[in-house]
């Protein structure tokens, strides 16, 4: 098995405990409401949303399953793991995802992620597919960030 790790930060205007809430809590609730043409549902399959359950997310071609390890609401931090559907295949077998979620010194966040990919045998994933990866997740931030900066009063 292989192991890529690499390491993500992300600054943001808005403060912690929104953009946790919006993008975390809530996110089975929010993200098909934002991105309607990309994620037709979020659902529990498993659990409430705490560590232990698992959340399925329906794209307009797909799905992945992601397991909750950790939640801890007071830290802002996330932990989950792909364990099946887009982005798992005969060369990967599950990527997991630590986020921290931290105040910056303007009032706003600095989101830092690291992402873990496990891969079977010695399969290298290309710079292009990883920096894909990238772009998706941030594009992901970006639109909950666009949401609350013109949502004021949403999850505060």
């Amino acid at each position: 098995m292989g192991v890529l790790t690499y390491t993500d930060e992300h600054t943001s205007p808005v403060p912690p405990a929104r953009i946790f809430k919006a993008s975390i809590l809530d996110s089975h609730t929010l993200m098909p409401k934002l991105l309607p043409d990309a994620i037709k549902s979020i659902e529990f399959i498993k659990g409430d949303g705490g560590a232990g359950s698992i959340k399925q997310i329906n794209f307009s071609r797909g799905f992945a399953k992601h397991q909750i390890d950790e939640v801890d609401e007071k830290a802002f931090t996330y932990k989950y793991t792909l364990i099946e559907g887009n982005g798992i295949s005969d060369k990967i077998e599950k990527v997991s995802y630590d986020i921290k979620f931290e105040g910056s010194p303007d009032g706003g966040s600095i989101a830092n992620m690291t992402t873990t990919i496990y891969t079977h045998g010695d399969f290298e994933i290309k710079e292009e597919e990883l920096k894909a990866g990238k772009e998706k997740v941030l594009g992901l931030y970006k639109v909950v960030e666009a949401y609350l900066l013109k949502n004021p009063d949403a999850y505060v």
